[in-house]
């Protein structure tokens, strides 16, 4: 009997484990530079003001973030492009 529940109790924790694994994958990133970054992975781009209403951060922050924690020390390349309408989109290439 012992080695029934055994198998049991193994097969719910393998099933507990195979759930937690799922729902990191789905999850934002947890620090503000992680967030940074994946906005700069978006296709289309992201512009100074979005990153700045959604970190709760002033646009020289986020300046200043991109050019030293992604450029530099990560050595991410960072491009930018204006629109028709004065803006710019940046995004990671």
């Amino acid at each position: 009997m012992t080695k029934r529940k055994s198998a049991t109790v193994k097969t719910a924790t393998a099933a507990i484990a195979d759930t937690v694994r799922n729902e990191q994958q789905g999850r934002k990133p947890k620090t503000k530079l992680a967030q940074l970054e994946a906005m700069l992975r978006r296709p289309n781009g992201v512009t100074i003001e979005q990153i700045s209403k959604s970190l709760a951060w002033q646009a020289h922050s986020v300046r200043g973030a991109m050019s030293g924690a992604l450029k530099k020390k990560q050595g991410l390349t960072i491009t930018n492009e204006k629109t028709d309408d004065g803006r710019r989109l940046y995004r990671i290439a």
